[in-house]
């Protein structure tokens, strides 16, 4: 790809991007392939008398006509599927430069909100005011922090760590209780994704958030972040939500105020400053331990 490139030069340099990215991805996984830990003894032994008859199920079932031609039929479609995916990606592949600096670019989130508010007569007209993260408390920085991505400055956009944990906690309650996006993976989804919930919604997000970690600093992702981020039922970016909520600038935010907005996160529309939920009052004690 490096040598010769025959589409238009964005096309070819989305190529690029995309596969360096990939690239330096796959080798930061290995790099940290320490710190995936084996399945616990019990469960690896336990499974090998199952391996058998699993695999005496399944080689009987393969062998049926119909699902054997399924699976034929699979395989020669799945290249054409990666293929449209990929052709996916290139069209929706940022040009980087433009979120690297300057003002903040309107979020797919909000485009949504716009839309669909047409069909809701009910909710509120879009409150959106974004705002340079000079002007932003370090408080309000750190709770949000310590809220929706503790380890945000150590990670490259996925926290293997948190992945672990929330898969660990997910499964002993067994149900989804936890997700564990970053706050780089949640500023992509924002940004350029739409609200649905699928694995190929949550693949696009991966490489996409890949991408912008290579072209943005981590201060600039933070500031798309905390102007992007819903706070309420049409309340994009901490400053629209400061001044719905206290009549205040961001700028002029307490601590304790700070905190409270942190808190919104990630369910803003049923726990906030007004209406106080039980949820929200915890989520404002657990971050206030770290101030």
């Amino acid at each position: 790809m490096d040598r010769i490139c025959l589409l238009p030069a964005r096309v070819c340099d989305a190529f690029r991007s995309f596969a360096h990215s990939s690239q330096d991805f796959i080798k930061r996984i290995y790099a940290r392939s320490d710190a995936v830990t084996a399945l616990p003894g019990t469960l690896a032994l336990s499974s090998r008398p199952m391996a058998g008859r699993f695999s005496k199920i399944f080689g009987s079932i393969f062998h049926v006509p119909v699902v054997t031609r399924t699976l034929r039929w699979s395989w020669r479609l799945l290249p054409v599927l990666i293929m449209m995916d990929l052709g996916y990606l290139i069209g929706i592949w940022p040009d980087w430069e433009r979120y690297t600096e300057g003002p903040i670019q309107r979020s797919s989130f909000i485009r949504s909100y716009e839309f669909e508010q047409y069909r809701h007569a009910d909710w509120p007209q879009l409150r959106w005011n974004p705002v340079s993260i000079e002007t932003i408390p370090q408080s309000l920085i750190r709770a949000v922090i310590v809220a929706e991505d503790a380890r945000f400055y150590e990670h490259e956009g996925v926290d293997i760590e948190a992945l672990k944990e929330a898969m660990e906690y997910n499964l002993s309650e067994k149900r989804l209780v936890y997700g564990a996006s970053t706050i780089s993976q949640q500023t992509v989804k924002n940004v350029f994704l739409s609200p649905s919930r699928n694995l190929l919604r949550k693949w696009h997000e991966l490489v996409l958030t890949i991408g912008m970690e290579r072209n943005l600093s981590k201060r600039r992702i933070l500031e798309h972040y905390l102007n992007v981020a819903e706070f309420g039922r049409g309340l994009y970016g901490v400053d629209a939500a400061a001044r719905y909520y206290w009549s205040i600038p961001a700028s002029r935010l307490t601590s304790r105020q700070a905190i409270e907005l942190a808190a919104t996160l990630p369910s803003p529309v049923e726990n906030n400053p007004n209406t106080r939920t039980r949820a929200f009052q915890n989520r404002v004690t657990k971050i206030r331990r770290y101030f």
